[in-house]
């Protein structure tokens, strides 16, 4: 008898069939990350950001509270010791990957007090229904948006020499004059081109020097 060998997927299903026990004796309460999980596509190209907001929603799962999970923005940028912004960007991603759900929306309390979303983990059973686990499904998308290209927004139009306002547009990540020289129309020689190159002039400067 040959041994067969199982499909990554396979491997995760068969090992997801395990149920959890929230009253199993142990030295304490403590996040598990399952190998059948941690193989699989959604969670092999997820980012660190990601994974950690996801081992912070698994601390608050108490076995029986899948479905009525709530974590703010707040509490998650504290947590992970970032930027709300940035966290938002991970909650998003968890959710297009489908290691959470929303099951209810933020709302104001009976006496006004803001109420966080309830979060569901799909790898874990919900109520009387088993887990879902929308993640096994997830395929990382083949196409890739095309490199957007920068020019620099003073090209032809200043009439100083752009090493001046240079670290201004450098702190913005914008690219060096000497990097737009395809962008900008001369109408002057190539002794000028080399000059400019030499001294990250604009096109418009240049063209005053050449004249």
């Amino acid at each position: 008898m040959t041994d067969k060998l199982l499909t990554i997927d396979e491997l995760a299903a068969a090992m997801a069939r395990k149920s959890y026990k929230p009253q199993k004796k142990g030295t304490g309460h403590h996040v598990q990350l399952a190998e059948w999980v941690m193989v699989l596509e959604a969670w092999a190209t997820m980012p660190t950001g990601p994974r950690a907001l996801y081992i912070e929603f698994r601390r608050r799962f108490n076995g029986g509270n899948n479905g009525h999970i709530f974590l703010s923005h707040r509490d998650a940028a504290k947590a992970l010791n970032m930027g709300r912004d940035t966290v938002s960007r991970y909650f998003k991603d968890l959710i297009e990957r489908g290691f959470i759900v929303v099951t209810k929306g933020h709302f104001l309390g009976p006496e006004g007090i803001g109420q966080s979303t309830h979060y569901r983990l799909t790898e874990k059973a919900h109520k009387s229904k088993p887990a879902t686990k929308n993640f096994m499904k997830w395929r990382q998308s083949k196409k890739q948006k095309p490199r957007r290209k920068i020019q620099h927004p003073m090209a032809g139009k200043s009439e100083t020499p752009c090493r001046k306002i240079l670290p201004l547009w450098a702190k913005k990540g914008l690219l060096p004059c000497r990097k737009t020289l395809p962008y900008i129309p001369l109408t002057v020689g190539k002794a000028e081109q080399h000059m400019m190159q030499g001294l990250g002039l604009c096109g418009n400067a240049v063209a005053q020097v050449a004249t």
